[in-house]
């Protein structure tokens, strides 16, 4: 790193920004304000995914969900109806792993 690098080649050019000292500072403000904005967003964000157990606070109104998973408000009808459809479902895999049992039709036009 003491030894300068000389380059015979007018295309190669590049920039040193340790020792630079005709840069603009305020140019170079505002990018790291933005840059560290942007860092301590991402850092809030990490902090959320890695602890779910934090509560998330809303500050918009049109901002809303549905726990699935703690709700004890379910619904009647969709439990209702999930457990139809688990019955059906149920009910045709059995019917697909055993074909031995036969097919009772009750429509006279299936044939």
């Amino acid at each position: 790193p003491e030894v300068g690098v000389e380059s015979v080649d007018s295309t190669c050019f590049g920039r040193n920004y340790f020792n630079s000292l005709e840069v603009d500072e305020s140019i170079d403000d505002n990018e790291r304000k933005a840059v560290l904005a942007e860092v301590s967003t991402l850092k809030k964000i990490a902090a959320d995914y890695h602890h779910p157990e934090v509560v998330i606070e809303s500050v918009d109104s049109t901002c809303f969900g549905r726990n699935y998973f703690k709700s004890a408000e379910v619904v009647d009808a969709d439990r209702e109806q999930v457990l139809a459809d688990v019955a059906v479902l149920k009910k045709l895999a059995a019917d697909y792993h055993h074909p031995e049992v036969g097919v009772e039709s009750v429509d006279s036009t299936c044939f």
